[in-house]
């Protein structure tokens, strides 16, 4: 089985929930994942998938940091780098906040500029 989820999905990540609706079939072995930010979003959920995965012996591969799950260095490593991978967002985040806030104060106008959808009423039938 091979699943390709190209995108953010971070409201709705159907590809990865079939993914693991396949490994409660035991359908699957391993899975393998281009990095492991796309696999987890938090800590909390990376370390919950990755025991759900375990629990049902499904191993997990991560290939650019080189991670091989099933093992203890791999599973050792796979928790810091998700530890600082969320600490990493939340600096942003913290940077961003207060710079949109300044950006609104200053008069910004931001977002996406309005589109036709807006002026549909002024649209003559």
């Amino acid at each position: 089985m091979q699943v390709r989820e190209v995108g953010s999905g971070a409201s709705q990540r159907v590809l990865r929930e079939k993914l693991l609706e396949a490994a409660l079939r035991r359908e699957i072995d391993v899975a393998l994942v281009w990095r492991l930010d796309r696999w987890g979003r938090s800590v909390t959920d990376l370390l919950a998938t990755l025991q759900e995965l375990e629990h049902l012996g499904v191993g997990f591969v991560s290939l650019t940091e080189a991670l091989d799950l099933p093992t203890p260095v791999g599973r050792a490593m796979a928790g810091l780098l998700a530890v600082f991978a969320e600490f990493e967002r939340e600096i942003l985040r913290d940077r961003v906040w207060p710079g949109l806030a300044q950006a609104r104060q200053n008069g910004k106008c931001l977002g996406r500029a309005q589109t036709a959808a807006f002026h549909a009423d002024q649209v003559p039938c």
